[in-house]
């Protein structure tokens, strides 16, 4: 072989030319070491002298490249805090104050409650009789049941002490602020926040909060509403609705009038009559009376658990058993809402067989309450008890429509005249928020009237509304199906408002609402879903916001199962965004390429590895608080 010759190898590298210049970018020490090189008549040497000698530091230049937006310096996996507010501390307020702190990252949560407690419909409501119509073993939260409950169907005062029992026990409190009314709530687009007029019932002062969510939990039956009868102002004795019951008034031996029909007069009526000296029933709407919501007996006496009920319930299979096989039946009532179905043929011949029994006294009541429409097209009532207080003696059930109040009491369009101490109205509640809700110039409660913009509460799954931005509705419109139960129904909405707060927080989101077409869509489902039942039968309801005849907007156009499934996860491609990156680049908040956890070298960086025992492929990789 021959020698090597390195000057031919370096002029072949170099095309001939001098070291460096083919490297117009690099730095000037580089060009000038390649130029003493090439100068040099010992190459051989020179080459070695080079590779001996120690490299000297470079400065690259800068890159030609100039992106469009400059990168945020933080790690992917940082959350900015949000400020969420909650209207109303009842049941749905009270589970808010639990789980979305839990699941929400940063939140920082206030609850408003116009009332001086926790508890809802359950701590105005303090009429005679009032108890829940389905038992209390169900009317309780999934996760942090009671086991000691007095009766098969609680009294009012002992659901309003597990729902504070339970506020205390997850330290709800801390985030409620008591006597505060809402007075409105608008939207502000320059500030992405909504501005919170709150009155303090107390002092009567006005203050003012800003939030970036607003969730309304006020439920349906929270603004009670008195009837619009002629003269109403003129009457001179007690007038009250049964929502807002005077404890210090007391109706033995006094001659009273309940006007309604509904849930609470069908409660309050049987207790009632017993101590009063005459009772005047208005009933202008016939309803069916049921035997039961899902099969349970129901008596008008109290039905205590025995004790030893209560001690086999101290053992959590037993309870966890006797709790499934309770619940399954109100997840099963489902097939009786469909017009034409058996199940609700059955029911019909059921109700008529049992209010016939029960009227037993004054049989020809049973033409004047047997409805023309389905089961099931209002809420049903049980109403132990109220049928018997009905047939008897000290009781008109009066059906004539009311003409006017004087000042001594009602008188009906035949001229007939009853004069009472007390008239008690059962008259529901409003449909839509009674205090304002604006979002560029837009009033939503006026929109949602039969006379607005929509004629009914138009919003997308029950969730929110298009024009709303940051505005969300726990068991609102469309809040649950015919089935099911409400604590279940509300907190798989909750998770549903965690997951959607949860992105908002982490990927630079600033606001967020469902698009039109989303929500008309949904609309279009309803009505369709809707027509095969029996809820839009020829009757009033609060599914339809009082009006026969109206839109269905106060059920789930579907089982309680069904809409489970349906919030379980988000369709994040029907909401709509807007992002806080002046590019309004959806990943800026990417951030820097980083996470906080690898920057942090005490952190579990592979907390995904777990004892293989303990892994369960079902929800590998799925839990949202556990990722490097």
């Amino acid at each position: 072989m021959g020698s090597i010759d390195s000057t031919s190898l370096l002029n072949e590298a170099t095309g001939g030319t001098a070291v460096g210049d083919q490297f117009p970018l690099l730095p000037e020490r580089v060009k000038e070491a390649s130029a003493h090189l090439n100068g040099s008549a010992l190459h051989e040497h020179a080459l070695k002298k080079v590779a001996d000698a120690p490299a000297p530091p470079i400065t690259y230049p800068p890159s030609p490249w100039k992106p469009r937006f400059e990168l945020e310096n933080h790690g992917i996996d940082e959350a900015r805090s949000l400020r969420v507010v909650v209207i109303g501390a009842g049941l749905s307020g009270v589970l808010a104050g639990i789980l979305l702190p839990a699941k929400v990252p940063k939140i920082d949560l206030t609850i408003y409650e116009k009332n001086a407690d926790v508890g809802g419909t359950w701590f105005e409501n303090v009429y005679p009789g009032v108890r829940c119509d389905i038992p209390a073993n169900v009317y309780q939260s999934t996760f942090t049941p009671r086991t000691q409950w007095s009766e098969k169907f609680a009294q009012g005062s002992e659901i309003l002490q597990y729902w504070q029992d339970q506020a205390r026990k997850y330290d709800v409190y801390r985030y409620v602020k008591f006597n505060s009314s809402i007075q409105t709530a608008e939207w502000s687009d320059d500030e992405a926040k909504w501005i919170i007029t709150i009155k303090n019932t107390s002092t009567n002062e006005t203050f003012v909060d800003r939030a970036d969510f607003v969730i309304t939990a006020t439920g349906r039956f929270n603004h009670w509403k008195l009837p619009e009868y002629p003269g109403i102002g003129d009457y001179k004795g007690v007038l009250r609705h049964t929502s807002n019951w005077d404890p210090s008034f007391d109706p033995k031996g006094k001659n009273v009038a309940v006007i309604g029909n509904g849930a609470s007069g069908i409660q309050v009526v049987p207790n009632l009559q017993p101590i009063v000296n005459r009772l005047d029933h208005y009933a202008r709407n016939k309803t069916w009376i049921a035997g039961s919501w899902a099969g349970d007996e129901r008596t008008f006496e109290p039905q205590y658990f025995s004790a030893e009920e209560l001690e086999s319930f101290k053992d959590d299979q037993t309870y966890l058993k006797y709790r499934k096989e309770l619940e399954a039946q109100y997840w099963r009532r489902f097939a009786s809402t469909f017009r034409g179905s058996q199940e609700n043929e059955e029911m019909r011949e059921n109700f008529i067989k049992i209010m016939r029994q029960r009227l037993a006294k004054k049989p020809e009541l049973l033409d004047s309450l047997v409805p023309d429409f389905s089961p099931n097209c209002r809420r049903l009532t049980p109403g132990p008890g109220y049928l018997e207080a009905i047939t008897e003696d000290n009781v008109d059930f009066v059906q004539t429509p009311i003409k006017r109040f004087t000042e001594t009491g009602i008188e009906t369009v035949d001229g007939k005249h009853r004069e009472v101490d007390a008239i008690f109205c059962a008259t529901g509640s409003h449909a839509v928020p009674q205090y304002k809700i604006i979002a560029r110039g837009v009033n939503l409660s006026e929109t949602w009237k039969p006379e607005g913009k929509y004629g009914f509460p138009y919003t997308y799954l029950g969730l929110a509304t298009p024009g709303f931005p940051n505005l969300l509705y726990v068991h609102g419109p469309h809040a649950a199906g015919p089935s099911g139960t409400v604590p279940h129904a509300v907190e798989v909405q909750l998770t549903y408002y965690a997951k959607l707060l949860r992105k908002v927080s982490s990927q630079g989101i600033r606001t967020v609402e469902p698009s039109k077409q989303a929500a008309d869509d949904f609309v279009e489902y309803s009505d369709a879903y809707f027509a095969t039942t029996v809820l839009t039968d020829n009757c009033s309801s609060w599914a339809n916001g009082g009006k026969a005849g109206l839109r269905i907007s106060g059920m789930w156009p579907g089982s309680a199962a069904h809409v489970t499934i349906v919030r379980k996860e988000p369709r994040w491609e029907d909401w709509e965004y807007t992002y806080l990156a002046k590019s309004q680049n959806r990943f800026a908040y990417f951030g820097n390429g980083w996470t906080t956890k690898e920057a942090d070298p005490e952190s579990d960086i592979a907390s995904y590895l777990k004892v293989p025992s303990e892994i369960d492929l079902k929800d590998l990789h799925e839990k949202w608080w556990d990722w490097p």
